[in-house]
């Protein structure tokens, strides 16, 4: 028989070695004489018949060259036709499948030169898998980038995980490998089989593109369409266009999917994506939160890592139910005026076999030096930002999450570990860059990019840095020299008023200055404040354990730190469960403390911060000027002695102003004299000792009226009752 190839190619058909196993399989014509031939290779075929694709007519039967199950028919001079491939098996089972090897490429010239420069942001519209139409025929086309395998194959129960059978395409120049298989579809289960360079399989890979995965403990990814959903929340992305939150109210719910509530009545099971729009979501919004934040939701194995170690870019995590459901949560926050914020995570990866790591048998995402490479606290791989393909892959992970799931901010985790060469590193660990600092320029350039791309959406999309160092600039925008963050966490703050709040009141007049200090830098970033999970954690006790005193007192201190929190400036964060004062440490595996609600005093301060929270929307003056001095006046700052702070918040409109004066001893403070502005009548808006948030209800019940008698500076003042471990708020009746 004419046209048959040399012994060692079918051998590496056979093996899985050969390097473009489209020449050979498939439809072509003969190099000697132009015959017409096709080739398959079917390890479990006991005999195939070529079926004609357009009537089903017998068009013959393959010779069986090898007993492994490598097939060919010559036709001798004929056209070409589309075909079938009728395979028969031992046990007298038959099927007839279309072949993958007679269909082309998907991509185009430009999806190919894009992809080579690592400049293609719409790359999870190319790689991954896509259920399509091609030539005809209803599939999925599969691709990977993978630029130093020898070999890449799409594995899974279709073709009974064996590698051999869907050798994938290279497309060398950008080290892409794809291929159409027919009729696989939705909820179809897959991976990547790898052969490295030096012929060894790699560990069996997850698609890094997936955009859904099978549930932990399996690994799997899953095909998927997402764009069959059918949003609702046109008016929520239209008017979010023109939002500015620097002037605008932000105060963020942070929330654990996982152990937010569960069903104790069914194994202590997740809440699906679906149960939390409805439970979660009124929740939220009877609180009065304008915004959710989720510890990350990208897919990851580990429940232990609360999210932070992720193997799914671009797939929400299956533990609570499907991408269609995650947006139907994201949809309905949208319908009840609530913003979405997700945790990402740029800054590393696990060292998991499905994931990442060693993708394709060399360091392709990481850096191979383990001292740009690895986190050694952590356990986890750093991304080789320098890498122009690596950081594409991130940027276009971000766009992703704004463009197909309406996300409205992404906060970036430890973004400090990613601007520093030496982050948590000793002398001999690390390599300065090429100017001998220790600043990871390769990550700055990153992140500057990232930010320009998320804001150049135009959407009104927001980002956030958790950064805990003095970095300089890291919300100020990149043609200023700037990060171009949107705003950065305030650790400092946080860590220096958690610190204070922990003393004993008695000796609070001793560390008055952790409760100023904050305003001598609360204007240099745009800042959130935040009291979130890590504050709630490995020992730390929950926000109400960490309160000094009796019940009485801890729920007080509670109320007091958290009106001192939103009258302060800067946008507002607490983390799930300290709204209401649990009482035990955050643990992922378990719901928060529900049962809690039943005491008055949980109930209280649950009312406390709804109040607060309406307060803090209402009044301009507690947001709008956020982020520049113009916007917050100190009354006393240094009266220590009585453990008493008071300052004034101002609108754009300075007339329009709240006085704020806080209490952190246990001790009433009877006709307390504080100077003011504005000569006139004042009324008390809020008191956190208020009876109905569990207080003593030590309250300014009349307005108060003014005095003429100069105080703290002021030109006017006014004598207030000042309630124990309490704050109250003030506005001017003109």
């Amino acid at each position: 028989m004419k046209n048959l190839l040399n012994p060692k190619e079918i051998e590496a058909i056979i093996t899985g070695d050969h390097s473009n196993p489209f020449a050979v399989l498939g439809m072509h014509h003969g190099w000697e004489d132009g015959s017409l031939l096709i080739r398959s290779f079917q390890p479990d075929a006991d005999s195939i018949e070529i079926i004609h694709a357009l009537n089903s007519d017998n068009c013959g039967w393959m010779d069986k060259l090898d007993g492994a199950g490598f097939f060919q028919i010559n036709f001798g001079l004929a056209e070409e036709f589309p075909y079938k491939l009728k395979i028969n098996y031992k046990d007298g089972n038959s099927r007839i499948i279309e072949d993958s090897y007679r269909f082309t490429s998907t991509f185009g010239e430009l999806d190919i030169y894009y992809l080579a420069e690592g400049t293609h942001l719409d790359i999870y519209k190319k790689l991954g898998s896509h259920v399509i139409e091609h030539n005809g025929v209803k599939g999925t086309v599969f691709a990977v980038w993978a630029p130093n395998a020898k070999r890449v194959s799409v594995v899974g129960p279709f073709n009974n995980w064996d590698g051999r059978t869907h050798i994938m395409r290279n497309h060398i120049g950008c080290g892409v490998w794809e291929i159409f298989i027919p009729e696989i579809y939705e909820g179809e289960l897959y991976k990547y089989e790898i052969k490295s360079q030096n012929g060894n399989l790699v560990p069996l890979k997850s698609d890094p593109f997936a955009f859904y995965g099978e549930k932990r403990p399996s690994n799997a990814s899953v095909v998927y369409n997402i764009d069959n959903y059918k949003w609702d929340d046109s008016n929520w992305m239209e008017e979010r266009k023109n939002y500015n939150g620097l002037d605008k109210p932000m105060s963020i719910y942070e929330v654990h999917l996982g152990s937010w509530k569960r069903i104790p009545e069914e194994g202590q099971r997740y809440l699906t994506y679906r149960e939390l729009a409805n439970d979660l979501v009124s929740y939220v919004k009877e609180l009065g939160f304008t915004h959710i934040e989720l510890l990350p939701v990208t897919e990851y194995p580990f429940d232990g890592s609360w999210g932070y170690q992720v193997t799914g870019m671009f797939a929400p995590t299956s533990r609570y139910g499907t991408p269609d459901d995650f947006k139907y949560f994201i949809d309905k926050c949208h319908q009840e005026g609530i913003g979405v914020i997700i945790d990402w995570v740029p800054a590393h990866f696990p060292k998991d076999a499905h994931g990442l790591a060693e993708f394709d048998g060399t360091c392709l995402y990481e850096h191979s030096d383990p001292k740009k490479g690895e986190h050694m606290d952590w356990g986890t791989k750093i991304y080789n930002y320098g890498r122009t393909e690596v950081s594409n892959f991130l940027c276009a992970s971000a766009l992703f999450w704004l463009r197909e799931y309406h996300i409205d901010g992404i906060r970036v985790d430890a973004v400090a570990s990613m601007l520093y060469l030496d982050y948590s590193r000793e002398d001999g660990q690390w390599i300065p860059n090429e100017f001998g600092g220790n600043e990871n320029l390769e990550a700055i350039t990153f992140l500057k990019r990232f930010n320009e791309l998320v804001y150049g959406e135009g959407t009104g999309a927001i980002t956030i840095a958790e950064e805990s160092t003095a970095f300089s600039g890291v919300s100020k925008p990149t043609y200023l020299g700037g990060l171009g963050f949107g705003y950065k966490w305030n650790m400092g703050w946080m860590n220096d008023t958690l610190e204070y709040i922990k003393e004993d009141p008695v000796h609070r007049k001793y560390h008055h200055g952790k409760l100023t200090f904050g305003l001598i830098y609360a204007f240099n970033e745009n800042f959130v404040l935040p009291i979130s999970h890590d504050e709630v954690v490995h020992g730390k006790g929950s926000m109400y354990q960490r309160m000094p005193g009796d019940n009485w007192q801890k729920f007080a201190n509670l109320r007091n730190y958290y009106s001192f929190m939103f009258s302060h400036p800067g946008k507002k964060l607490l983390f799930m469960g300290s709204e209401f004062g649990q009482d035990r440490e955050w643990d992922e595996n378990y719901s928060l403390c529900w049962h809690l609600m039943n005491n008055p005093l949980n109930k209280g301060l649950k009312k406390c911060i709804t109040d607060l929270n309406a307060i803090y929307k209402y009044y301009g003056s507690l947001h709008e000027v956020d982020f520049d001095y113009k916007g917050f006046e100190w009354i006393d700052h240094s009266d220590g002695d009585n453990s008493v702070l008071s300052y004034i918040r101002k609108a754009k409109d300075s007339k329009d102003h709240l006085i704020v004066v806080s209490n952190f001893t246990p001790v009433v403070r009877k006709g307390f004299k504080v100077g003011v502005p504005e000569y006139c009548e004042y009324e008390e808006i809020f008191n956190s000792d208020h009876e109905v948030y569990g207080g003593g209800n030590v309250i300014n019940s009349s307005k108060i009226k003014p005095r003429k008698e100069g105080w703290n500076y002021k030109k006017h003042s006014v004598k207030v009752d000042i309630p124990p471990l309490a704050t109250v708020i003030l506005k001017p009746v003109y």
